[in-house]
């Protein structure tokens, strides 16, 4: 499969710093129940029925899971960097990052996969961490463009690498459960920077590594 190359320009990156979350004062659990509430109204149901009334609560509670990554700093997730890896400098790869995001237009799932790259140059971070980073960003409201921006704009500032390189595939249900309906249809984005933006071969060898 053909990469589509794209390079991150200043605005891109303005739009990413510009997406992240300002404080602002959270509504309170009554009134996030309250919504719920008429949401449930406005579906059509009666909220005040046995197998409804409960609902609101349990919405409100898995609405601060969904979305914790608002309360999440990538630059925490980066902090550390281990230096003493016997001078290894070739590409770390870790893929099959699974995801559940929310579509910020519909306020439906999408889910699905991603792949991350990156050429180390001062040391490498946990691999776990990249799987965090990708759960901040994932738990809150986006567009999956959004989401493969912001996810190498925070490796770019924080870990400062040769390279970063990143493929995306989703199945957005905004997509498949209204609208069109079409069913298993998948989304891919895919960003290089560095050495990977300049370096076609990299790109081949990065694609190959995830496919294999």
């Amino acid at each position: 499969m053909d990469a589509v190359v794209k390079t991150l320009s200043l605005s891109e990156r303005r739009n990413a710093q510009a997406r992240e979350p300002a404080p602002t004062d959270r509504p309170t659990q009554e009134q996030a129940e309250a919504a719920v509430r008429v949401l449930l109204a406005y579906a059509g149901d009666d909220p005040s029925r046995e197998g409804l009334v409960d609902t609101p609560r349990r919405v409100a509670k898995a609405y601060r899971e969904l979305f914790a990554g608002y309360a999440e700093d990538p630059a925490e997730i980066l902090d550390r960097v281990f230096e003493e890896v016997d001078g290894y400098d070739d590409m770390v790869l870790v893929r099959d990052i699974s995801f559940s995001s929310h579509c910020e237009h519909h306020m439906v799932p999408f889910v699905g996969k991603a792949h991350i790259a990156y050429y180390p140059r001062d040391g490498v971070v946990g691999l776990s961490k990249l799987a965090r980073l990708v759960d901040v960003y994932a738990r809150r409201l986006q567009t999956q463009e959004a989401m493969t921006a912001q996810i190498v704009e925070a490796l770019e500032t924080h870990l400062r690498p040769r390279g970063v390189a990143i493929y995306v595939s989703a199945e957005h249900m905004c997509m498949s459960m209204r609208g069109v309906r079409k069913h298993g249809a998948s989304t891919i984005t895919t960003r290089f920077t560095g050495i990977f933006r300049d370096d076609p071969a990299e790109q081949v060898r990065f694609m190959s590594m995830i496919k294999d």
